[in-house]
């Protein structure tokens, strides 16, 4: 575990409900202030981080006056839209005290389930760790419906990491970690230190929902680093009252649950990028771009692609080959085949010039692209 998050770079850290709020008792500032100033210390070292962050609905609950989690959609949705005030304002006067930048984002499921979306919030979100600023993201629970909602901040926690390909998924809770079983009922439940993500066992160990205030349970971590692990993303599950507790799993200490994924993050985002059969269209392109791919590692422009096949849609994957027919690249692409035949064979500086607007300089960015061999 400790060289998981020692060498970690991107870091998405998911914090619940009854943390961020103390039990309900309405949001913590010292708490915050104390995961922010550690946020912004691991930005200071050079690491990208995220936050997700649970805690509206609860902040709102105390803000209405109302002692019980409501069961109406209408009343969960109220009670988010007051609390999510207080939580961002939080947030966000307590990373500027560290001289970090913060930006609210919220999500439904509906974001990252399309494609188009999913490529909007992603290059979003990419984009505010490069100008240095700490996305603060929960679920936009003032919209959601029983068909969308992630259902808790765990799962959009693992989302989240797939979408930024973090290398690590740090969840606090106000466990330590994992039992072999529930330690208030059975006094020989063992701790478990670390274990692979996705091990079937896990599941018949974690049981029960959540507390009154939240919506989880150890079960949806688990779920979550089996989730996250998809993309490459080990898990460590800890208290999240542990002094210094973000500082010191980025030295390397153990402390929590490890739960750690099987797949390089690459190889993760190969194979994901790899399977998909159903692709939409395609661009063909012409013997210099094909070297900037192969031998350079590049991005592919408008300016190489000399015919656009088939039609696609922006977000959907689709192959990139070479003169004589054959495939030499798959993936996402930045636009659809209508804006592609516009912008094909011109300067990525023509773009605006051609459509109006830019939604990205390259036709697939290279970190949504791999190479077919």
């Amino acid at each position: 575990m400790s060289e998981v998050l020692r060498q970690a770079r991107r870091i998405v850290v998911k914090v619940g409900s009854s943390l961020v709020t103390n039990e309900g008792r309405g949001v913590d500032a010292e708490a915050i202030g104390n995961w922010c100033r550690q946020l912004a210390a691991l930005a200071q070292q050079g690491r990208e981080v995220i936050m997700v962050s649970s805690g509206a609905i609860a902040e709102g609950m105390k803000r209405l006056g109302w002692a019980a989690r409501p069961k109406e959609l209408h009343e969960l949705q109220a009670a988010a839209a007051v609390g999510q005030m207080g939580l961002a304002q939080m947030y966000e006067s307590k990373l500027r005290e560290q001289g970090i930048g913060s930006a609210q984002v919220l999500l439904t499921h509906a974001d990252l389930a399309d494609r188009e979306r999913y490529l909007n919030a992603r290059s979003t979100l990419l984009t505010l760790l490069s100008l240095k600023v700490i996305p603060v993201i929960n679920e936009n629970d003032t919209v959601v419906t029983d068909e969308i909602k992630f259902g808790d901040n765990d799962t959009l926690g693992a989302l989240v990491a797939n979408l930024v390909e973090a290398d690590a998924l740090v969840i606090l809770t106000d466990q330590r970690g994992l039992y072999s079983a529930d330690p208030r009922k059975n006094p020989d439940a063992r701790f478990i230190e670390q274990a692979p993500a996705g091990t079937p066992e896990l599941e018949q160990m974690a049981g029960g929902a959540g507390s009154s205030i939240g919506r989880g349970g150890m079960l949806t971590k688990i779920l979550a680093a089996k989730r996250a692990a998809g993309s490459g993303a080990s898990t460590v599950i800890a208290y999240g009252r542990e002094s210094e507790v973000l500082l010191r799993l980025a030295q390397g200490e153990s402390i929590g649950t490890a739960l750690i994924a099987s797949t390089p993050k690459l190889a993760a985002r190969k194979q994901w990028m790899a399977d998909h059969l159903q692709l939409r269209g395609g661009v063909v392109v012409d013997a210099g771009a094909v070297a900037k791919l192969r031998e350079e590692a590049k991005s592919l422009l408008p300016i190489g692609v000399v015919e656009v096949q088939g039609e696609f849609h922006r977000g959907d994957v689709i192959a990139v080959r070479e003169q004589q027919g054959a495939e030499v690249a798959r993936g996402l692409a930045n636009y659809s085949s209508a804006e592609a035949r516009l912008i094909m064979r011109k300067p990525s500086s023509q773009i605006e010039g051609l459509l109006g607007y830019v939604n990205e300089p390259e036709l697939i960015d290279r970190a949504n692209l791999v190479l077919v061999v």
